[in-house]
């Protein structure tokens, strides 16, 4: 059976950083794209970031410049390394994996994690 498991969330103060990790049990875990997407309370998912099969990355305006994705094969692991965070990134955040094409698409992805909370606070 398919896991993937979050862990990183928390609690920080406006300006601070924090850093997600996802634990993939997919077999042949190179062969999938890994994405990040986050909800906030009463609001829809919301595409944050993906890493491709071969590591080319792609960003949601909202986090370009601040976040960064990166994903490490020989662990099955995919790491979200979020600076100079704001209150408006406060959601839980989600990875998610895909052979899909369509990377920045939410209903394209096959598996999800339970997600992870993270609280800015002003």
């Amino acid at each position: 059976q398919v896991q993937l498991v979050e862990s990183g969330g928390g609690l920080v103060q406006t300006g601070g950083s924090l850093r997600l990790s996802c634990a993939a049990s997919l077999r042949s875990f190179s062969m999938y794209a890994l994405g990040w997407f986050r909800q906030a309370p009463g609001k829809s998912r919301e595409f944050v970031a993906v890493i491709t099969q071969s590591a080319s990355t792609f960003y949601g305006d909202s986090v370009k410049g601040r976040f960064t994705i990166s994903r490490d094969n020989a662990k099955n692991t995919v790491y979200l390394q979020m600076n100079s965070l704001k209150p408006e990134d406060t959601a839980s955040y989600y990875c998610a994996a895909t052979r899909n094409t369509r990377i920045t698409t939410a209903s394209m992805y096959n598996y999800w994690g339970q997600g992870t909370r993270v609280t800015v606070s002003s």
